[in-house]
């Protein structure tokens, strides 16, 4: 572009013909013939194309999965670091290589450092995962030195920049490369020859965008009437803006959930190809690629990073809206470098992801019998949590999460209490709710005096939590409850009662009917100081 604005100068007209081919933007053709000649093959395999025959079931398609998170490094990232280095001369080997990653970037620079045995600097976010750093330092051995720097992958590239003009090193792009595009193009180049039948839609997570431009180049390349869909998380969208904006957008400020596309700026060649070749986009959030995680781990009993899980969003959010059968729908898993610690948060929000729970605050009033009418609309539905301390005479504020068969239904779900005279605000899109307030409902009540603690353990199977909940004498009050289905066989409930001071010698009776586990928390040291 730069050279564009000087035609007519003095120096354009001593280089003409040099100026142009440089200028020259790489065509389709061009991308076509760098792809086939790639070399990924030194580290990569070519991943298996699987169909997800659960997914496949449910959503009336064929649902197949690109397995990029079978290679060595658990990413495609190897392909497109490994195919620059390869390319680059031995004096340029010899000074070193340095890169700017998330982890999966680095992972596949590293594998190429020990591969070619040069030296390899790579810089990474101070937010990359453990499991990440971990893997670099294994793949690159004595190859490698590692540097931390930055919140995002943008910081830390900025960083990589600065230590590559001190050093003299070759800096190798995560994507705004057309030897790195290439690489990642063969991801496209196997996709068609493992399936040569009708393919709809291939569907491809963007970070900064040379993962969908490789596959954009090779697919209208060689089969244009394939669409390519171009998937981003809702607070990491640089791609989406810059292509509507007709210009690169950087962002202020990305999500960190998916790692692996938290990107500020998009790649100027990146974006030249996706503005080009991307048929359309789908913006997906947090929930639902937990939810599109725990889709793929049915289907194929491994775990993806969120990055990974987000063309299985989309898929799922695409054949809503679009609806029809028997269409032959293909998502890149392109990463499994998932940090551990990370899954309890991916279990809690897959659920609402699906719109398989819904969360409800429910306002009853405190008499005899609403409790039982309350259980009553329950009805079947599994519970999957309830939280409730008493704080008021009149009226109870119960937080209870529901079990539901189909999207929509917690908005069924509130009316029906409605119909019933309960109060009910429906909580199950509420950031607030599921981050934090369903963790925090309780503590300290003056309402509660005379309480007894205990906490139950009973056989997680339908219908026994209501069991418990039924089977309370009429005149006993329930001042706190606490309950969360946990996915384990047996579930934990912890439960304040105010019993009349005549029932008192009822209660190892009634205990002893119920026939659960349990254990008096009256005396507990962390009761006393945060609820009693």
């Amino acid at each position: 572009m730069s050279t564009a604005r000087k035609v007519g100068s003095s120096a354009s007209r001593k280089k003409p013909a040099a100026i142009s081919e440089k200028s020259k933007p790489l065509t389709v053709q061009d991308y076509l013939q760098k792809i086939l000649t790639s070399r990924v093959y030194d580290v990569a395999i070519e991943s298996p194309l699987d169909e997800a025959r659960n997914l496949s079931r449910r959503l009336g398609h064929h649902v197949y999965l690109k397995r990029e998170d079978q290679q060595p490094v658990f990413s495609f990232k190897l392909r497109g670091a490994y195919n620059k280095m390869a390319k680059l001369s031995s004096a340029q080997l010899a000074k070193g290589v340095i890169c700017a990653s998330a982890g999966n970037h680095a992972q596949g620079v590293a594998l190429g450092a020990r591969r070619l045995d040069c030296q390899a600097t790579i810089v990474m976010p101070t937010t990359t995962p453990q499991v990440k750093i971990d893997a670099v330092r294994h793949f690159g051995g004595d190859n490698v030195q590692i540097v931390l720097h930055g919140e995002s992958y943008s910081d830390a590239a900025l960083h990589a920049k600065e230590l590559e003009k001190k050093q003299g090193m070759t800096f190798v792009h995560p994507f705004d490369d057309p030897d790195v595009i290439a690489g990642q193009g063969t991801v496209a180049m196997e996709i068609l020859r493992q399936h040569s039948g009708p393919i709809d839609a291939v569907f491809v997570a963007i970070g900064g965008g040379g993962l969908i431009s490789g596959v954009a180049a090779y697919i209208k390349a060689v089969r244009p009437e394939i669409k390519v869909i171009g998937v981003q998380m809702a607070d990491s969208d640089a791609m989406v803006r810059s292509v509507k904006a007709g210009k690169r957008v950087t962002l202020s400020e990305v999500g960190l959930f998916s790692d692996g596309t938290a990107v500020k700026l998009v790649g100027e060649e990146t974006m030249r190809l996706t503005k080009a070749l991307v048929d359309d986009y789908v913006i997906v959030s947090t929930d639902e690629v937990c939810a599109a995680i725990k889709d793929i781990y049915q289907d194929t009993r491994s775990i993806v990073e969120p990055a990974g899980a987000q063309g299985v969003a989309a898929i799922k959010q695409y054949a809503e809206r679009h609806g029809g059968q028997g269409k032959t729908y293909i998502a890149i898993n392109c990463g499994a470098n998932m940090n551990f610690d990370r899954l309890r948060f991916v279990a809690e929000r897959a659920e609402v992801g699906e719109q398989r729970e819904a969360l409800l605050a429910v306002t009853i009033p405190e008499e005899r019998g609403s409790f039982k009418r309350f259980c009553e609309i329950i009805g079947p539905r599994s519970v999957t949590e309830f939280n409730y301390r008493i704080s008021d005479e009149q009226v109870a504020h119960v937080f209870v999460g529901l079990s539901t068969s189909e999207r929509g239904e917690s908005k069924k779900i509130a009316r029906q209490f409605e119909s019933q005279g309960f109060q009910t605000v429906d909580l199950t899109q509420d950031e607030l709710a599921k981050t934090h307030i369903r963790h925090m409902v309780g503590g300290r009540s003056s309402l509660a005096a005379g309480e007894r603690l205990y906490s139950f353990i009973f056989p997680e199977r339908p219908g026994a939590l209501m069991a418990f909940l039924t089977s309370l004498p009429p005149g006993w009050n329930i001042s706190l409850f606490h309950y969360r289905n946990q996915g384990a066989d047996y579930g934990r409930i912890l439960v304040g009662l105010q019993v009349p001071k005549a029932d008192t010698a009822l209660i190892k009776t009634f205990l002893g009917k119920l026939g659960y586990a349990y254990v008096d928390e009256t005396r507990n040291p962390v009761y006393r100081l945060f609820l009693r």
